[in-house]
């Protein structure tokens, strides 16, 4: 996932937050939650090739 797409995500999930503690909404709910997991996605596999890169294997 490139910057600009993950910044609309991020934008898009707080959209669909601010609307479920607006509403209650079950489905703002089921798509905050949804894209909280593709968000959270991103950053662990970010965070793991900025770890790789930092600290490179070895191969012989």
């Amino acid at each position: 996932m490139d910057a600009k797409t993950f910044f609309d995500k991020v934008s898009q999930l707080r959209k669909v937050q601010k609307e479920y503690f607006r509403t209650r909404s079950g489905r703002a709910l089921t798509e905050s939650k949804r894209l909280e997991k593709e968000i959270d996605a991103e950053i662990e596999r970010v965070n793991k090739v900025m770890a790789d890169k930092q600290n490179p294997k070895i191969q012989f």
